[in-house]
């Protein structure tokens, strides 16, 4: 279950992080997927990059080789250095259009690498960079690699493809062969002596449009497989680096985390500004009063002691209200079970607290995961309609897994642009991730999952 739920997490986080417009839902068909493929619009795009790779590769392979054999030949004079660089550079132009055509007919978008820049303004300084850039010699490795690819898949996908349309359709052109080939049809076999055995019978010609039949369906299937190379090529090769990327995704993250710090810390100042503080001006105020009637009128001087200790135990509730919101002593103090157990026991409706882990986790990702059941759990109080929930946290190798399920209504949704999606930056930033599974009518369920970094 643990496996499953982490992978469920995994791909809907990716849906979530993307800033690319969700595709819409594919329609529903009545015939099954391995009928309609032959037609479909994704088979013969796929079909279509295939064919196109063939000439993509060899002007692509024929400029990475003859720049790369020029700048090596030429590595003895000083020429050598810049010509190599440039062939890498146009080694990038070409993977930029690599790209486009992968995004075009494979609906496969990647982004591009980093740009070249070099550290100081000048032409030395470019080649530099290009030379020292790991994408400049990916884009090379990609030429070379993916020209006998391209071959190869060139020769399958044509070869099926147009072997199981021809002998499909051939009761419709096997006409030309008595007309411009003066024989009955196809040609299976013949000899010396003059034997010649041909495709003209009814059957025969039934059981080649069946051969073709069986081919066509299964062309579409070949040529997906035959794509899933080019994707990964293009995609491992062409994109930017895993270390290029976790950087970007740092980076963003500590913009989030910053984001959050603040959005917090103005919270904590409203709520004292007009909580606490107001209440204990107005607490100074009214002492002030008391103390001038205190000789005049000790009856009411006393009577507005008396409020005056009301309103310092209301701040002091308030006060204590904040603290458990900015880091509760309870969590410090007795770990994760008893938290979660006194923030359900302020729920408005029954829930149900199981804690399995086999130790703390580092005190930074505690937090988290208190406040992430904690807001869960108000989302329960405030919109769900439920009877109950329940609250399940354990540990799955090296990450803390938090579920929060009720019996309400249903229609949590992550990019209605509420709560949750601040949750789930809030959890990414920290490479967290959150999955909602919610539909119309309930159950909820919501995962969160955590690293442990104890």
């Amino acid at each position: 279950m643990t496996a499953r739920f982490a992978e469920r997490t995994t791909s809907m986080a990716t849906d979530y992080r993307s800033d690319r417009p969700a595709r819409p839902e594919p329609r529903d068909h009545f015939l099954p997927p391995a009928l309609r493929a032959p037609l479909e619009g994704r088979t013969w795009r796929e079909f279509g990059y295939l064919l196109l790779s063939l000439p993509m590769s060899i002007v692509f392979f024929s400029f990475a080789i003859t720049a790369v054999s020029l700048g090596a030949g030429l590595l003895v004079t000083f020429l050598g250095i810049p010509v190599l660089a440039a062939g890498l550079a146009g080694c990038l132009g070409l993977g930029a259009v690599e790209r486009a055509r992968a995004r075009g007919l494979l609906h496969l978008d990647v982004a591009g690498p980093a740009p070249v820049r070099g550290k100081k303004s000048g032409l030395m300084s470019w080649v530099g960079a290009v030379l020292k850039s790991g994408a400049s010699w990916r884009h090379l490795l990609y030429a070379v690699l993916h020209f006998p690819w391209a071959i190869f898949a060139f020769v399958v996908s044509v070869t099926f493809w147009v072997t199981g349309w021809g002998l499909l359709l051939y009761p419709l052109w096997r006409w030309t062969f008595p007309r411009f080939l003066d024989q009955p049809g196809i040609s299976l076999y013949g000899d010396a002596d003059g034997t010649q055995l041909y495709v003209d019978t009814p059957f025969e010609i039934g059981a080649t449009a069946a051969v073709g039949l069986v081919l066509v369906f299964a062309s579409p299937w070949l040529i997906r497989g035959l794509v899933s190379v080019d994707r990964m090529m293009v995609a491992g090769l062409l994109g930017p680096s895993r270390l290029a990327t976790r950087v970007v995704e740092l980076e963003s993250d500590r913009g989030v985390v910053v984001d959050t710090a603040a959005a917090d810390l103005r919270r904590i100042e409203r709520d004292l500004h007009d909580g606490a503080q107001a209440r204990l001006v107005a607490l100074a105020m009214d002492l002030g009063l008391a103390k001038e009637k205190l000789t005049e009128d000790p009856e009411a001087a006393a009577r507005m002691v008396d409020e005056a200790h009301g309103e310092v135990k209301v701040a002091l509730q308030e006060l204590r209200d904040l603290a458990r919101g900015i880091h509760p002593a309870v969590l410090t103090d007795r770990g994760l079970d008893a938290a979660l157990s006194s923030v359900a026991s302020r729920c408005t409706v029954p829930v149900t607290v199981e804690v399995d882990l086999p130790a703390r986790p580092a005190p930074a990702i505690e937090g988290i995961a208190y406040f992430t059941v904690s807001e869960l759990l108000q989302n329960v109080s405030k919109h769900a309609q439920a009877r109950r929930a329940t609250v399940d946290v354990w540990r799955s190798q090296d990450r803390l897994m938090l579920q929060v399920t009720d019996d309400g209504t249903g229609g949590a949704d992550l990019s209605a642009g509420s709560g949750l999606a601040g949750l789930a930056e809030r959890l990414g930033a920290v490479d967290g991730i959150l999955a909602v599974d919610s539909p119309t009518g309930g159950p909820t369920r919501v995962i969160a999952e955590l690293p442990w970094r104890a």
